[in-house]
Formats: structure tokens, sequence, C-alpha cells
């Protein structure tokens, strides 16, 4: 399989987009390096090729980062996981931007309101950051927690979808 990669800057840094022969994205995050997005996926995974080239959800990105916030909802993607992690991946795009919840409501959210260690891992294990809004999980206290691309990041798009 031969997958297309994009990068665009954003204010919070170069933004990287792998997507599949299908257009959905396979992995995604804030960085300028091919082998940060082929690291995000199983080694199986991995495509074969990879060619620079237009995406369909660049545009979802500078929407979002022009103040539509929703739109990268829409985007397609497709990551390889468990049962209770596409649970949990399709309850992360139920989130409402603006909207953040604790890792114990959002295991709930999941059907599993006792799995909150699994709720961590299922955000942990995202690998198409922004279209899967993982950022929109928060520790119980309010604070942060960890996210994948830093906190500077995720604090930065929490502050842009709360506007």
């Amino acid at each position: 399989m031969t997958a297309i990669v994009e990068f665009v800057d954003t204010p919070d840094g170069p933004f990287g987009i792998l997507s599949d022969a299908d257009g959905a994205v396979i992995a995604s995050g804030w960085t300028a390096e091919l082998d940060d997005l082929l690291g995000r996926l199983h080694p199986e995974d991995r495509p074969a090729d990879v060619a620079a080239g237009a995406t369909d959800a660049a545009a979802a990105v500078r929407a979002f980062y022009a103040g539509d916030v929703t739109r990268v909802a829409s985007v397609p993607v497709h990551q390889r996981g468990t049962a209770m992690q596409h649970t949990g991946w399709d309850a992360l795009r139920r989130i409402a931007p603006g909207a953040p919840l604790s890792y114990a409501e959002f295991a709930a959210e999941m059907g599993s309101p006792t799995a909150v260690r699994a709720a961590a891992s299922v955000c942990a294990r995202n690998a198409v950051a922004l279209f899967v809004p993982c950022h929109r999980v928060l520790r119980g206290d309010g604070t942060m927690g960890g996210f994948a691309w830093g906190v500077e990041v995720k604090r930065s798009l929490l502050a842009r979808e709360a506007a």
C-alpha cells in the first residue's frame, strides 16, 4: 500500500498527516517527521511506500485552526485496535469541543465506568490525534495529564476549542 503524507503549518507547529489509499487518516500529530507518524502505527500497518501529496484531511486541519473546530470530526480515520479501543475512539469523537471529560467520565462514556486505566490506554494508543480528539480527556482534578504531542499543544487545543 502506498500512503500519502502531508505536513501543514499550524500555530502549534507542523502537523503531519498520513493517509491510506482511500483517504482515511492512519496517523497524525504535531511533527514534521514521517518517522514520528510511522512510529504511531503497528509495524504490520506501516505502509510499504509513502509519497508526499495533498490529503483531504489537511483542509480540515486548516479549518480547525481558522476556528471551525468541528470539521475534523468528519474526516475518515482507520486504526487497528481491540473492540474496546474502537469503542473508546468512537466515544472520543463524540466529546464536544470545549467540553472535555475526565478519564472517569470518559470511561463511563465507553460503557465501562470502572475502567479508568483502560480509558487512559485508549487515549495513549490513538494514532490519529486531532481527528480522534484524545486531547479532550483530562485528569479528575482538571489538570492536563499526558499527551503524546506535548502538554502545551494539548492546552492550546483546549483553549482554541473553548473560545
